[in-house]
C-alpha cells in the first residue's frame, strides 16, 4: 500500500530501497516473522556497520547501512502486507534508528579527529532535518488520506492494538518522547502553519527526501567508501541549513 495517492506521490530519494523491502515483506508474508523481528534484523546491521566502520572495512560498513535501511522499509511493508499494523514496532522502529544515529556519528567521530562538538551539532542537525521530512511528509499524507498510521506530531500514549502489550506501548512510547521531543518542538515552532497551508509542490517534497534517513545513509555509505570519512560530520553539520531554506520557502510560496 502507497503512504500517498498516486495524484500527489513525488520521486522520494530517501525511498531507494523500497523495492527490495516489498520483496523481502512479500517473502516472509506466510511465515512465523513479524514486524517487529525485521525491525530486531535492521537493529543487528546497525551494529554490523558500526563494527566495520571502526574497523576500517569501509565498503562492508556501507552495505550494512544500506541494508539497514531496506529493514527499516521492510519492517513496515511487512506489517501492511499481513495486516498487523502495532504501536509497538512503530516507536521501537523510531527508538531504534535514533540510538543506531548517535552510535553511527560517534564511530566516525572515534576514527577521525572531528572535535566533539561538531559531532554533537551533526548529530542534532542530522535529527532536525530528519524531523522536518517526516513532519511535511505525513502533513501530506493526512490531506490525502494516504497511510495514516503516523501523526504530524506524538503526543499522548496510544491504546495497545490487538496483540501487544499496553505496557510495551507506554515504555517505548514515552522513550519515544524522551529522543524525539525535542526535535518535534523545534521543528514546529519553525512552521507552526504548514498543516494549514498550501499543498506542498512535488518538487519541493522530492528535494526534502533528501532529509530522509535512507538517503542520509546512502550519504555516508558513499562518503566512506571514497574515502572522505573526515568530511562526513561536517557536511551534515553545514546541509542543515538547508531547513531553515525549506521552511523558508515553504512560508513564504505554500
Amino acid at each position: 500500500m502507497s503512504k500517498l495517492p498516486k495524484k500527489h506521490k513525488f520521486i522520494d530519494l530517501s525511498d531507494y530501497g523500497r523495492p527490495i523491502a516489498r520483496l523481502i515483506a512479500n517473502s516472509l508474508k506466510n511465515t512465523d516473522a513479524t514486524p517487529v523481528h525485521v525491525t530486531i534484523g535492521f537493529i543487528l546491521a546497525g551494529f554490523m556497520a558500526i563494527y566495520c566502520i571502526l574497523q576500517g572495512y569501509f565498503w562492508l560498513a556501507a552495505f550494512f547501512l544500506i541494508f539497514k535501511s531496506i529493514l527499516d522499509a521492510a519492517d513496515g511493508e511487512l506489517a501492511r502486507v499481513k495486516q498487523k499494523p502495532s504501536y509497538t514496532g512503530r516507536f521501537l522502529d523510531s527508538v531504534a534508528d535514533i540510538i543506531l544515529n548517535a552510535l553511527f556519528f560517534l564511530s566516525i567521530w572515534y576514527i577521525t579527529n572531528t572535535s566533539i562538538w561538531v559531532c554533537i551539532l551533526a548529530f542534532i542537525g542530522l535529527q532536525l532535518q530528519g524531523t522536518l521530512y517526516n513532519y511535511y511528509y505525513v502533513i501530506l499524507r493526512n490531506k490525502f488520506d494516504g497511510d495514516t498510521t503516523s501523526r504530524i506530531f506524538e503526543t499522548k500514549t496510544p491504546i495497545a492494538l490487538q496483540g501487544e502489550k499496553q505496557e510495551h506501548v507506554n515504555v517505548l512510547f514515552s522513550l519515544y518522547k524522551l529522543l524525539y521531543g525535542a526535535f518535534d518542538k523545534a521543528i514546529y515552532f519553525l512552521d507552526p502553519k504548514a498543516c494549514i497551508g498550501k499543498i506542498f509542490p512535488k518538487w519541493l517534497m522530492t528535494s526534502i527526501s533528501t532529509f530522509g534517513l535512507g538517503f542520509q545513509l546512502l550519504i555516508i555509505s558513499v562518503m566512506l567508501v571514497l574515502g572522505l570519512k573526515t568530511l562526513i560530520l561536517p557536511f551534515f553539520l553545514g546541509y542543515t541549513v538547508m531547513v531553515f531554506v525549506f521552511v523558508g520557502i515553504r512560508k513564504v510560496f505554500y
